[in-house]
């Protein structure tokens, strides 16, 4: 049996529950949508208010809360975060109107701004360097694993009441109070002038490295939220008439794969050069979203469910890692935190850039539109990384 030092570090743990809590927000509700549109006799075509409501601080705090966790240090602004996420998101469970239930879910939305940039930053301010592969791959294994359970978790929540998916936020609170007394991180507290800080941030972050990563960073999720998320489900409606329960299954598959993935990347990353695993990252989206429009079988699709998987669970954690390390420990929180907002705008031009496609030329183009994305990634690592 193979032993890890990493996982004999009890503050893995812990940013393991950070991390998820930070993707608790979206996962865990989603299945109640119907349920909560009936509830408030709202039209369904407004129920996407609850995942913008809660994305929206992100864009624009999270680079801010890195800031402010550089200079005053990570727990000052983990915890209060840890906190109002837990008690904004229980009180969405007491609303009496639809409104008031928006509001509440833009409020926890601001204490989730921070979590999915401290907790890989932690990683970089505790693990040495040759342990940060391995740590950033276990750690994307647990999102990974808690992106495929919550939507099952969430949905037998809702069975027995509409509002009860609303109480798992609570966890959060004793989270916060682990990482009071047990998170044991290295202090930070910058005593530089504010405009040094800035200046020294930003001559670090223009690296044409890691601008690339940046970039890298912003395709990934153009990708993932594009051509995958928006068009795999309609090619498997479309093409087989799969009902959402199996589509659930088959992509819950694909998040398990790439769990499994990322836990091997420590092995991986001794054996081979980063920049090499992210060449056959790129390779895999490349052949999991080509076969995707063409196969001719249900149970066909699994297969690159699982290509795609792996290629995340290579690429995802790879570039986090190498962004961690190019950071200075001074200035790392602002470094993922605008990691972090680059990962947003990914999202949010990844159904974008998809549909343009879909509508250029039908569901091929759709998905030839993310292989030429990963050529692109591709040309990306042998140019500048």
């Amino acid at each position: 049996m193979i032993e890890y030092p990493v996982l004999r570090n009890k503050n893995i743990y812990i940013i393991f529950g950070v991390t998820l809590l930070a993707v608790m927000g979206v996962a865990s509700i989603t299945p109640a949508f119907p349920s909560i549109a009936d509830h408030f006799e709202i039209n369904y075509t407004r129920i996407g208010l609850l995942i913008t409501a809660f994305t929206l601080p992100g864009i624009f705090l999270t680079p801010v809360l890195g800031i402010l966790a550089d200079r005053f240090g990570r727990k000052t602004i983990l915890v209060p975060a840890l906190f109002l996420f837990a008690i904004a998101g229980f009180a969405c469970s007491q609303v009496n109107t639809y409104q008031a239930l928006v509001i509440l879910r833009f409020i926890q939305g601001i204490g989730a701004a921070s979590l999915g940039s401290l907790n890989v930053t932690l990683i970089g301010d505790i693990f040495p360097v040759k342990q940060r592969p391995t740590a950033m791959g276990f750690n994307s294994s647990v999102l990974s694993i808690g992106t495929a359970l919550y939507p099952f978790i969430g949905g037998a929540l809702t069975t027995i009441a509409w509002n009860f998916p609303f109480y798992f936020p609570l966890l959060a609170i004793p989270c916060g109070f682990i990482v009071i007394f047990i998170l044991d991180n290295p202090k930070i507290r910058s005593e530089e002038k504010f405009s040094e800080y800035l200046q020294k941030t930003l001559k670090s972050i223009s690296r044409v490295r890691v601008i690339a990563l940046f970039i890298l960073n912003i395709l990934t999720f153009i990708i993932l939220y594009g051509s995958y998320l928006t068009y795999f489900p309609y090619v498997m409606k479309e093409n087989f008439a799969t009902g959402p329960f199996l589509i659930g299954v088959i992509m819950s598959a694909s998040s398990f794969s790439t769990a499994v993935t990322s836990s091997m990347l420590g092995r991986l990353a001794k054996r081979f050069r980063q920049k090499d695993l992210l060449k056959v990252s790129y390779l895999f989206y490349i052949i999991s979203l080509a076969m995707i429009p063409y196969l001719e079988k249900e149970s066909f699709m699994l297969i690159p469910a699982m290509f795609f998987g792996m290629a995340q669970g290579i690429n995802i954690p790879n570039v986090q890692t190498m962004l961690v390390s190019l950071a200075p420990m001074k200035y790392r929180a602002a470094f993922m935190s605008l990691n972090g907002m680059v990962l947003r705008l990914g999202q949010t031009l990844g159904p974008l850039v998809a549909g343009l496609f879909f509508a250029l030329g039908g569901i091929q183009l759709a998905f030839i539109g993310g292989v030429l994305v990963a050529v692109l990634m591709l040309l990306i690592v042998f140019s500048m990384i």
